[in-house]
């Protein structure tokens, strides 16, 4: 009896351990599952807003806050905005989106990512060419990281190599003239 409550002991031991790895894998897909559809949804209004495809271009990267009030006009709400409005909207609504401030409880975010960064980046004067927007946000467990993307690199938030820092780049051709 005494044995198979040991064998029976180990059993439920790897069972409890398996649920944790379970667990921190699917946070990881959630986390990348959201930067990827935050990522494509920028992509597609940078894509209907090709007359300010420079200001998407130029902007600083998003995350932590970095664009804290909504800027005026709410261009979402069917008010009247210039391209350039437009864009500056977007961006706001975007980073929004990655701080997880668009879903909130008890006052705070929830359903963002974990200290992320948007960068993006695309032909000089916001010209057709290939657009690219990159999500880098710190995952839980340390990995090799050899992708070489300065987004988010520098801010400490990933580590003293950046073992923690995890990215979802998407590049996409854009034509503001089509």
């Amino acid at each position: 009896m005494l044995v198979a409550l040991t064998v029976f002991s180990i059993g439920l031991l790897a069972v409890a351990g398996l649920q944790t790895v379970s667990k921190q894998a699917n946070f990881e897909a959630i986390q990348r599952t959201t930067a990827s559809q935050i990522a494509q949804g920028l992509l597609e209004d940078m894509r209907t807003n090709g007359d300010a495809l420079n200001v998407y271009r130029t902007a600083a990267p998003l995350g932590e806050g970095s664009r804290a009030a909504e800027p005026a006009p709410s261009c979402r709400q069917g008010a009247a905005c210039t391209p350039d409005q437009k864009a500056v909207h977007d961006l706001w609504f975007w980073e929004q989106a990655i701080d997880g401030n668009l879903e909130m409880s008890g006052g705070a975010g929830t359903g963002g990512l974990v200290l992320p960064a948007l960068c993006i980046d695309g032909p000089a004067v916001g010209g057709p060419g290939i657009y690219r927007v990159t999500i880098v946000w710190r995952g839980t467990a340390s990995i090799t990281n050899t992708v070489n993307n300065p987004c988010g690199a520098a801010s400490g938030n990933y580590g003293a190599a950046n073992e923690f820092r995890r990215i979802v780049q998407v590049p996409t051709y854009i034509d503001p003239n089509i």
